[in-house]
């Protein structure tokens, strides 16, 4: 995988893996390996920055959760109002996109 195309799309992907309910970071990281047959295999090194500038962006809440292996609470993460917003708006602009982009190559996207 191109890693210039998952940082572009990095903010759809994370808010669509939380769109359904709050996770920790192991479990995002599970969760997009389950989900994309292990396509996205993420590194703790691009997730954590990731949800932590999200947070502070409003689009995503962390709420400590139950005790990890490791004695301490894990951090749950959860889509907030505008979070959902954005993650609809960026759902119509990768839509508008990848359409563009099959017109244009003749992939059949769009």
């Amino acid at each position: 995988m191109n890693p210039d195309l998952l940082r572009g799309n990095l903010d759809l992907i994370l808010l669509s893996l939380l769109e359904e309910r709050p996770l920790y970071g192991f479990a995002i990281i599970q969760e997009a390996k389950l989900r994309t047959d292990g396509y996205f295999d993420f590194k703790e090194g691009s997730l954590y920055p990731a949800l932590h500038r999200l947070e502070q962006d409003g689009l995503i809440a962390a709420h400590l959760g139950e005790m990890g292996r490791n004695g301490k609470p894990r951090r749950y993460y959860a889509l907030t109002d505008p979070g959902r917003q954005a993650l609809g708006a960026k759902r119509k602009e990768f839509r508008s996109f990848t359409g563009a982009v099959g017109r244009l190559t003749g992939g059949g996207m769009g």
